[in-house]
């Protein structure tokens, strides 16, 4: 147990220093194969083998499809499209960042593709209309959250791989503690801005026009609205499994790219695919070596003794449940989601299978969690994305970021997580064959 002990602390000192995340995860690995005496090649041809998987290829799929959406024009017509229906409103640009992140969310299922995307569009324009550049930075580092929460959402992807769940299910139990995030965030962005003299609205118009210029953004995107609904709506029609739906969006993404919009040009969609093809490739690796540590921690028993160490403390389930939260915010903190989700996955599962909580409660709780830590110091990794992104410096966004997390992510992780109806009553109502 002491090896295993100095193993997460080589793994979390590594974190901290700024390592890369999978060579955090491989210095981690030696560690632990060097102590222990363990056959490492037999760990590694298991690893190997869990790539494997129809699953793994949806994660590609996706993030080819974010990167898509801003080589397109796709994401500048659905930031459109939300300006119109609520960009005239005090704070409405603020407000069509959260919106955007959430349709975001419903199509390319990341945070670091959310801040991307509405990062490089949606900062300088509201700064044009006075917002001050640190609010609109801290803003859309919280909102990106929504990324992974609204489906379809990579880290629920892995999280059911990890598990061996059904993913479609695992997307509808984040869909309630999503939809409660943008209705907060919308209300905290409305009573910040009300306290800025600086920020402008563009001027009311009649309802007639409203609806006019509504209709004009839908016409503008209408190719680019229809992208969520090919996604859900082929998953949750029975059309498709997530990799289909994923590989369906990246070819209507590439056609709308050059034949209806035409802002994609062979060089442009090189590069596009260049670039994904990296950061998925960073990602499977990720993939590859958390699965050799996760085995290396169940052939230690580590799982088992993370349990009876946290029933240890305390029996109450609620008691337990708050000790999950605190252990994946901190996690959240070190690492992105996606490879946080892979580590604390299969082991925080013994600990809560143990009191009754079911998987895809565990699910939202994971998804929420990991959120709320992603843009929480001292490591924050997607706020300093959004921060580099902005050319912003941590201090001028940590007092709004700060705004939205304690009055906004928090309450929703604390309802998610002792409100098991939020995130089961979806997947019940739609899939009751796999959620009882």
């Amino acid at each position: 147990m002491s090896a295993v002990i100095i193993d997460v602390i080589i793994l979390l000192a590594l974190l901290v220093l700024g390592v890369p995340i999978p060579l955090c995860f491989v210095g981690a690995i030696m560690f632990l194969g060097l102590s222990t005496g363990i056959d490492m090649g037999q760990m590694m041809a298991a690893g190997f083998s869990s790539l494997s998987s129809i699953t793994l290829l949806a994660v590609a799929a996706f993030i080819l499809v974010g990167g898509l959406m801003n080589a397109t024009g796709i994401a500048d017509r659905l930031v459109k499209f939300a300006e119109a229906l609520v960009g005239r409103i005090k704070g409405g640009l603020g407000a069509v960042c959260v919106v955007s992140c959430a349709i975001m969310g419903a199509i390319a299922g990341t945070c670091s593709a959310a801040v991307a995307a509405m990062g490089t569009v949606m900062i300088p324009e509201m700064e044009r209309q006075g917002y001050p550049r640190g609010y609109s930075t801290g803003l859309i580092a919280c909102a990106s959250v929504l990324g992974q929460l609204i489906p379809p959402s990579l880290p629920m992807i892995l999280f059911g791989y990890v598990l061996q769940l059904s993913v479609a299910a695992c997307f509808l139990s984040t869909v309630g503690p999503g939809l409660i995030l943008v209705v907060i965030y919308l209300i905290l962005n409305r009573l910040m801005v009300n306290r800025m003299p600086s920020v402008t609205t563009p001027p009311r118009i009649s309802g007639r026009e409203q609806v006019k210029e509504v209709g004009r953004a839908a016409y503008r995107g209408s190719w680019a609205l229809v992208m969520p609904v090919i996604v859900l709506g082929s998953i949750y029609g029975g059309i498709a499994i997530p990799t289909e739906a994923a590989t369906v969006a990246c070819v209507y993404g590439i056609l709308v790219g050059f034949f209806v919009y035409k802002g994609l040009t062979l060089r442009k969609l090189y590069g596009t695919v260049l670039s994904m093809g990296v950061t998925t490739a960073v990602v499977i690796l990720m993939v590859y070596f958390v699965m050799i540590l996760g085995r290396l921690y169940a052939y230690e028993q580590i799982p088992q003794k993370i349990a009876a160490g946290m029933v240890a403390v305390s029996e109450n389930k609620y008691v337990i449940l708050a000790m999950v939260n605190l252990f994946l915010i901190i996690i959240g903190m070190l690492m992105d989601d996606t490879s946080g989700t892979l580590l604390t996955a299969p082991l925080l599962w013994p600990v809560l299978e143990s009191v009754g909580i079911s998987p895809y409660h565990f699910a939202a709780i994971m998804g929420t969690n990991l959120g709320l830590g992603n843009v929480t110091p001292p490591c924050a990794p997607i706020l300093y994305l959004a921060g580099r992104i902005g050319n912003v410096p941590l201090e001028k966004m940590i007092k709004p970021a700060a705004v939205f997390m304690v009055f906004g992510s928090l309450p929703v992780v604390l309802i998610t997580t002792y409100w098991p109806g939020l995130s089961l009553f979806l997947p019940r109502l739609i899939m009751p064959d796999i959620v009882p």
